[in-house]
């Protein structure tokens, strides 16, 4: 593992922190928000960013993508967190076209990754049914029939569903909630009917919506992966969506440290900085160690999924679970450390707790993860 960037690779992080900066700054969150824009996002930069090669970063070059890897896909994220940006980059370049690597048919795999990469089209998993993070825990029934498979259930917290193509929509074709076993996975277009679809708005502002599948058909060259084995597509599929998510929750910890850092050194009590404070040196002091090793475990855990390491499912609850903790832990410092003017929504600080609160419940907190770690190991 290269502890260094690659020359490519520092170039990769500073085309993607060029372009967000430049197009997706604060400002453009607070623009969508405000604005109550029906999308949640900027279908026009999102084109941009798919120019850039940024939507097939992961995407093969025979099917129009860049044929790069985890790594690169990071570099990426990070900086789209440390803007907060809102794209589909999360429901769509790693959920959807990692789910159709993952188990995809050639078929299927030619009619889908060539137009992610281009940011024409967009995917959506449809898996968790609570509002908490349950692998396994589907009630959602997919029952066999003369004309297909019939589909029955709801889905809660499917992020960028109202804007996706098409639906991966994980049922359960035989056994019961909570068992491993029975799981299958179905590519569904967005107007089948009997989809139903409700935009809905987090915390912090990003997309999600509830879906309800009433006898929604899905025929059998629909499914992704094999029947009743899903899991075994749904296992590596979160694994990686964990890995990912914790590189873009690291870009989002580091600007609100940085920036916290900045108004240390310019806030004055006293006729000097407040960073002068023995204090709160201390506090930054643990914040900085916090950080470094967040960034230590999501680039090991990146790094191990290039190299198809077995450990990958170990350092995939290790990243999230760290990732998940150092984001509030830095955010809460942070609106403490900005005084009173933190708590405003005039401050940008509170765009950043915020979303610390929503991406680390999405996929499994640090407490889910902490006890999966456990299992995973035998515990």
């Amino acid at each position: 593992m290269g502890l260094l960037e690659t020359t490519e690779q520092e170039s990769l992080r500073e085309t993607a922190r060029r372009f967000v900066h430049e197009r997706m700054p604060l400002s453009h969150v607070r623009q969508l928000r405000d604005s109550g824009a029906p999308d949640g996002l900027s279908r026009e930069t999102w084109r941009e960013l798919a120019g850039l090669g940024l939507a097939g970063i992961m995407i093969p070059v025979s099917h129009g993508g860049m044929g790069l890897g985890w790594t690169e896909l990071g570099l990426v994220l990070e900086e789209c967190g440390r803007t907060l940006a809102p794209t589909p980059m999360m429901s769509t370049v790693v959920l959807g076209s990692t789910a159709l690597t993952l188990g995809g048919t050639a078929s299927q795999l030619g009619d889908w990754l060539r137009p992610i990469a281009s940011g024409e089209k967009l995917l959506a998993l449809a898996h968790d049914e609570g509002t908490r993070h349950a692998p396994y825990g589907v009630g959602t029934r997919a029952s066999l029939g003369s004309d297909g498979y019939r589909i029955q259930g709801e889905k809660a917290l499917v992020l960028d569903g109202h804007l996706a193509d098409a639906l991966i929509v994980v049922a359960r074709t035989s056994g019961s909630s909570g068992e491993r076993e029975g799981l299958t996975l179905f590519l569904v277009p967005a107007q089948s009917h009997g989809l139903h679809v409700t935009r809905t708005l987090l915390v912090d502002s990003r997309n999600a919506a509830r879906v309800r599948l009433d006898e929604v058909l899905a025929r059998p060259e629909d499914i992704l992966g094999t029947l009743d084995r899903g899991a075994e597509v749904l296992d590596p599929l979160l694994d990686r969506a964990r890995v990912a998510l914790s590189a873009e929750m690291l870009g989002g910890l580091v600007e609100a440290f940085e920036s916290t850092l900045t108004q240390l050194k310019s806030r004055k009590q006293f006729g000097v900085a407040i960073g002068s404070f023995q204090a709160l040196k201390h506090r930054v002091a643990r914040l900085h160690c916090e950080v470094s090793l967040t960034r230590a475990i999501i680039t090991e855990a990146l790094h191990a999924i290039d190299e198809d390491r077995s450990n990958v499912p170990l350092l995939a609850s290790a990243a999230k679970a760290r990732a998940s903790d150092t984001f509030l832990h830095v955010a809460n410092e942070a609106i403490q450390l900005h005084g009173g003017m933190g708590v405003t929504d005039a401050c940008d600080i509170g765009l950043f707790l915020k979303r610390a609160r929503v991406a680390a419940m999405t996929f499994g907190d640090g407490h889910f993860h902490r006890d999966h770690f456990a299992r995973l190991r035998g515990y």
